[in-house]
């Protein structure tokens, strides 16, 4: 799935599918003035970023994140605080 093939109010449970050469290359590079790209694991082990970072970059260098794959964010488990 592409971008612009999200469903409408949808956007928060998808992110960027990224292979390890993209994420690299998007570690402490900024996608619009003082917001840097974020790459994250989710539950698969998956780079991700996030569909904000997808639309709003703006950096020439990286406009190809907006031709990302598309896949729906699944977190990895956090662990519980309190044991």
């Amino acid at each position: 799935m592409k971008l612009n093939q999200i469903p409408e109010g949808q956007e928060t449970r998808y992110v960027g599918l990224l292979n390890e050469q993209q994420k690299d290359s998007l570690v402490g590079q900024t996608y619009g003035p003082d917001s840097y790209f974020n790459p994250i694991q989710d539950v698969y082990d998956n780079w991700v970023i996030s569909i904000e970072e997808m639309t709003n970059c703006v950096n020439p260098q990286f406009v190809w994140v907006k031709d990302l794959e598309v896949i729906i964010y699944e977190p990895k488990p956090q662990p519980d605080p309190f044991l």
